[in-house]
């Protein structure tokens, strides 16, 4: 079982806006990517969600955004499951820059706080639209983290 999942990117030109840094739309889709490999690991992927007619919809995405990124910047983003009710879950994520450290570029590589996130997840019944319960084959599958580490 995945704890903390690591999802690793490079910034790529196109994230870029006008003001040079990372658009804050990027840093959702990075958190919506995150989720989807995470889940995915635990071997519930987007496809067998379809095939069990029911899967997770975002009532609420919560960023703040600490330090900017750029072009080819080295990004992490940590993604934990941090509840799991009823019918809803709560995702958190740690969005990290990986610089080398200036005096030595061989050495072990210093992370930067960019961004810390949370998802408000609600599970629903793709033919209903409505809510409904998770089952329990799904929140076995997640460990919850109560907390907000920031490292593993």
């Amino acid at each position: 079982m995945i704890e903390i999942y690591k999802h690793e990117l490079i910034v790529s030109d196109s994230d870029i806006d006008l003001v040079g840094h990372v658009n804050n739309v990027v840093y959702l889709q990075w958190m919506q990517d995150a989720a989807l490999a995470h889940s995915s690991a635990l071997g519930w992927s987007a496809e067998r969600y379809q095939q069990h007619g029911a899967g997770w919809v975002a009532r609420l995405h919560q960023i703040e955004y600490l330090q900017p990124a750029y072009a080819r910047d080295r990004v992490t983003i940590r993604t934990w499951v941090a509840d799991m009710k009823k019918v809803t879950s709560l995702r958190r994520y740690h969005m990290v820059r990986n610089d080398p450290p200036k005096d030595d570029p061989n050495g072990p590589l210093k992370e930067t706080l960019l961004a810390v996130a949370h998802t408000n997840w609600a599970y629903i019944d793709f033919s209903t639209r409505m809510p409904k319960r998770i089952p329990s084959e799904i929140a076995s599958a997640y460990q919850i983290v109560s907390d907000q580490p920031l490292q593993t």
